[in-house]
């Protein structure tokens, strides 16, 4: 049973409460349950508040370690078997014998002075022994990735259309392949008509001055009537001519089909991902 799963049933919550709580779908509770959607710091932000859980014990399934602060080098224990553990007092260069052999200690690893380690027995003013380091601390580099606009709304109709009328939902980072495409974009999708390829929910990036081919998943948009809203879906092309523009779907598996005056745009989808 999944961790999610497994908290959600201990607080009494279904999945569509734990949906309504983390503002998404119930089908993408259900995926992060079943594993069919990794569960990335994103979700695990956003649903770990309503499991009564941290965001990492989430994600890796337990409190973060926290190793103690060194004092000192631990004693050399020479031999699991009639061994001899070596005097925390040896002088750092001093060879002892062990099984007959000569042991020299490796100059090259730092052992602490036995004025640090007198230090850290009595408690007295000389400075604790530390490890040296062997790395340097630069400075926070600045965030220059580009922003693209979300349009859109995210709740559809039967056939993931949903109104895009120029209003700005959000802002989100711009993948490599888009930073500098003037007019780039991404959407909501809306329903469960193009899964397996795309969830509700999800998030698609538009390219809109790419050349669009059969077999593209595309985002288009139609007015059907003269005066009624912009109605936007994100399908599959199919064509795209001076009658008509024809569009697939998954789920359930059918054509959509618009006239040639009806058609306002339509642009190509680069990429898709969880938000």
């Amino acid at each position: 049973m999944s961790t999610i799963k497994r908290l959600r049933e201990a607080l009494g919550l279904t999945q569509a409460r734990l949906a309504e709580l983390a503002a998404t779908s119930q089908p993408q509770i259900r995926r992060l349950e079943a594993g069919e959607r990794q569960l990335t710091k994103e979700w695990s932000e956003r649903l770990a508040p309503h499991l009564g859980i941290s965001a990492s014990e989430l994600m890796f399934g337990g409190e973060s370690y926290d190793p103690p602060s060194p004092t000192g080098p631990p004693a050399a224990v020479h031999g699991a078997r009639g061994g001899k553990a070596q005097n925390q007092n040896t002088p750092k260069h001093s060879s002892h014998e062990h099984n007959g052999n000569i042991n020299v200690p490796n100059p090259d690893i730092p052992v602490a002075s036995e004025a640090a380690l007198q230090s850290n027995r009595t408690g007295s003013e000389a400075p604790a022994w530390e490890p040296p380091t062997n790395a340097r601390l630069g400075n926070v580099l600045p965030d220059q990735r580009a922003r693209i606009p979300v349009y859109g709304q995210a709740v559809g109709g039967v056939d993931g259309e949903f109104v895009m009328n120029g209003d700005r939902l959000d802002d989100v980072f711009a993948p490599p392949s888009l930073s500098s495409v003037t007019g780039a974009y991404a959407v909501y999708v809306a329903g469960e008509s193009m899964e397996p390829r795309y969830f509700d929910g999800e998030i698609v990036f538009v390219n809109p001055t790419k050349r669009v081919r059969r077999g593209d998943f595309v985002i288009a948009q139609v007015q059907v009537r003269e005066h009624g809203p912009k109605l936007a879906y994100v399908k599959r092309f199919v064509r795209w001519n001076a009658e008509e523009l024809v569009l697939s779907q998954y789920n359930p598996e059918k054509e959509l089909r618009f006239t040639a005056n009806q058609v306002i745009s339509v642009h190509l989808v680069v990429m898709g991902g969880a938000v």
